[in-house]
């Protein structure tokens, strides 16, 4: 009598869209954009693609929902009595912390456009705003300013953090080899840039990231 190879196990009758985002988070966070694909979705939740585009229409959208979950985790609600400033830079290093755990959540926040990720950090920046006092009229140009601030630069940062992985590079030799290339500039043309050496030797990116913020928050605060 012939044996019967049993069949693969699939799990389609569990699968659900979240367990799909969270599995195509940790492709990302393993191989990148260009490791998620369906197929890698697929072997990895040992089903079948048919099954994942029940719930997830293509890549693109599977990178917004994946881009909205991180954002999600990371817009939580305001601790009680906290101030509107505290709020937003509380939101704004939270941002800065999860693009650099999962870096393509920056590029994907760009395609995103005015998706529910992008919308979920306006909603909370703005509420802030119109607590802070900043009148409606000026209310999105605020807006604006320190979310584009938040995004380009934790984009910036997980960008760098991921080139320096790629590349094997440690980050106090890179900014030490930098260092000794801002200290030979020139003392006339390049005085600020020079002088900065030591100070970028030893700088942290997340406090120059929060100064940043406080920056904008405390111009807002004085205007209105």
């Amino acid at each position: 009598m012939d044996k019967k190879t049993p069949p693969r196990a699939r799990r389609d009758d569990s699968l659900s869209r979240e367990r799909i985002i969270d599995a195509a988070i940790a492709i990302l966070d393993q191989d990148g954009e260009r490791g998620l694909t369906f197929q890698a979705l697929s072997a990895h939740l040992a089903t079948g693609p048919g099954a994942i585009y029940g719930h997830i229409a293509n890549k693109a959208d599977l990178l917004t929902a994946a881009c909205d979950a991180i954002v999600a985790r990371a817009v939580t609600p305001d601790a009680p009595g906290a101030t509107p400033q505290a709020a937003i830079r509380t939101l704004a290093l939270a941002i800065f912390d999860a693009m650099d755990a999962h870096p393509w959540a920056g590029a994907a926040l760009i395609q995103a456009g005015g998706k529910m990720p992008v919308v979920r950090i306006l909603e909370s920046v703005g509420r802030q705003l119109g607590a802070l006092g900043v009148p409606e009229a000026a209310r999105w140009a605020g807006v604006c300013a320190l979310v584009n601030y938040i995004l380009g630069v934790s984009g910036q940062n997980a960008a760098n953090a991921q080139r320096a992985r790629t590349e094997c590079a440690e980050r106090g030799a890179f900014l030490a080899a930098v260092s000794a290339e801002w200290s030979q500039l020139d003392a006339v043309q390049f005085a600020f840039t020079r002088s900065m050496a030591g100070q970028l030797r030893a700088h942290d990116d997340r406090d120059d990231f929060l100064a940043g913020v406080d920056i904008l928050l405390r111009g807002l605060a004085a205007r209105y």
